[in-house]
């Protein structure tokens, strides 16, 4: 028996630890794709619950003398907050505009109750084994492999088992469960002798409300996302998928032209689709444009605006998310506003990831212009494909002659961003000219060609002649009246000097 108890004991410890890392990496990747600042989210998720697990370690010293009650209820207790924290940070992001405090506040429960369990658990395994008496330092050992061990299933079964398979909200409340079962049976099957008649019925009532309203919420789960998607896009939800790369949501009526949101952020917007690309497309056309690369671009906008000319030869999209590209075919509404751009013969789609591609692809046909269409620049991996190593990489694919054209996000509340997207491209060895559109969404664009300013100083904000007129969907073509006015109020606002981000270095910040 005390064999058989202490290795009871071990195995919910390697449940627990795999639950609270699961906890753990759920707020992480909620939060990082909610917000879209994957190393501001980690480091407030790791720091918080850290410090609150020395908290909730200090405080289970009270609970010692009725430590098996008392872990019963604190597991009861995490696979309620663990299991509901999916559902608290998403309706905290819809309905409260905003998941900072609730990551925070969820953070510091979830890593104070962690945080308590081993102290309570040491004090377990010594009740049920003479030897985790006797050996405290072997005792501590082994709980703490177990520990170790469970982190590591947990860790590894969250991005290649459960969030595949289950999602991001059940996956939470399912771990939840799982939690709960694990503390349960412990002590209702170890110690449930010791216990009185009146704990051991406050235990299971307690369980048994726990496991009804984590089932309870796995069977609205889907009812309670499409109403928070409604809450943050508006009533006309009309597609909404999370791809292994992103979320993508596409709004707006049939008879209309679409909103198209990537990760909660507006990516196209259907009332103001007539600037964006084509001031990102025109100015970079102007010259041989033969061989076209799109790296992103994948709801095919850039794409319908190269092919309105005649001497496009071949256009290759680099796109990471296959889902979405799927999407630009096959939607009615998306697939009318980018002129059905993936039909034409001289359109080629890989789905890599840009750096990742470029970095490969060597040996082929530079390309006579490159228009990176990305999201916007961000901390960790959103800061990758605006660094000087990319740059590199991109200059390597282009002819000479050849012109990049970069979408460096939203003004001007991220100003600061795009000036250092633009200080990274000359770090790199272009020449850059950098320039607005007016438009309801500013986007700040810049154009760059390969080598120091010549004579003729930075390259023409000017569009090539010979543009085809295009369908109702196309785009309107701006003029260079109007670009030129771009770039001059967006002069006025460069900073004096700028670092170029690196990949060691990323200078795209909070």
């Amino acid at each position: 028996m005390p064999r058989a108890g202490r290795f009871l004991v071990l195995a919910a410890v390697f449940v627990c630890a795999a639950c609270g890392l699961v906890y753990e990496l759920e707020l992480v990747a909620l939060a990082s794709s909610l917000t879209g600042d994957s190393v501001t989210q980690a480091s407030v998720v790791l720091s918080v619950m850290v410090f609150a697990m020395g908290v909730g370690s200090l405080l289970a010293k009270r609970l010692r003398c009725r430590a098996a009650v008392g872990f019963g209820l604190l597991e009861a207790l995490l696979a309620l907050v663990g299991g509901c924290s999916a559902l608290l940070l998403y309706g905290a992001f819809a309905w409260l505009g905003g998941t900072r405090h609730a990551l925070v506040a969820v953070s510091l429960v979830i890593g104070t109750l962690i945080g308590a369990e081993m102290p309570l658990l040491m004090t377990l395994i010594q009740r049920v084994s003479r030897c985790a008496r006797q050996d405290a330092g072997g005792t501590v050992a082994d709980l703490f492999a177990a520990d170790y061990v469970g982190a590591l299933v947990g860790g590894l079964a969250f991005p290649f088992l459960l969030l595949p398979w289950l999602g991001q909200l059940t996956t939470a409340l399912a771990t939840g469960a799982v939690n709960a079962l694990a503390g349960g049976v412990l002590v209702l099957w170890l110690f449930g002798r010791d216990l009185t008649g009146r704990g051991r019925l406050l235990l299971l009532s307690v369980n048994a409300v726990v496991l009804a309203v984590l089932a309870v919420a796995a069977a609205l789960a889907d009812d309670f996302e499409r109403a928070a998607r409604q809450a943050v896009y508006g009533a006309h939800v009309r597609v909404a998928v999370r791809t292994p790369v992103q979320e993508v949501v596409l709004t707006g009526r049939r008879d209309e032209p679409p909103d198209l949101y990537v990760d909660g952020r507006l990516r196209v917007d259907g009332d103001d689709r007539h600037r964006h690309h084509p001031a990102l497309v025109h100015p970079a056309m102007r010259g041989r444009h033969a061989r076209v690369l799109v790296l992103g671009g994948g709801d095919g906008l850039a794409v319908r605006e190269v092919l309105r000319y005649g001497g496009v030869e071949s256009v290759t999209v680099v796109e990471a998310d296959p889902v979405l590209v799927r999407l630009a075919r096959t939607d009615p509404a998306l697939a009318r506003l980018n002129g059905h751009a993936y039909g034409d013969r001289r359109v080629r789609v890989v789905s890599a990831e840009p750096f990742h591609w470029l970095r490969t692809a060597r040996g082929g046909t530079p390309y006579d212009v490159v228009l990176s269409d990305l999201p916007p620049p961000g901390s960790g991996a959103g800061a990758t494909p605006y660094s000087l190593e990319f740059y590199g990489l991109t200059a390597r694919a282009l002819a000479p002659g050849g012109r990049l054209a970069v979408h460096a996000g939203p003004l001007p509340e991220r100003s600061l961003r795009y000036w250092t997207v633009e200080a990274t491209l000359r770090a790199a060895g272009f020449t850059t000219r950098p320039y607005t559109v007016p438009g309801r969404s500013r986007r700040g664009l810049v154009l760059a060609v390969r080598g120091a300013p010549d004579r003729a100083g930075p390259p023409a904000l000017r569009v090539a002649p010979g543009v085809r007129g295009g369908d109702a969907a196309a785009g309107e073509v701006p003029s260079a009246a109007a670009l030129e006015e771009g770039a001059r109020r967006l002069e006025r606002t460069r900073p004096r000097v700028l670092p170029p981000s690196t990949l060691a270095r990323p200078r795209y910040g909070p």
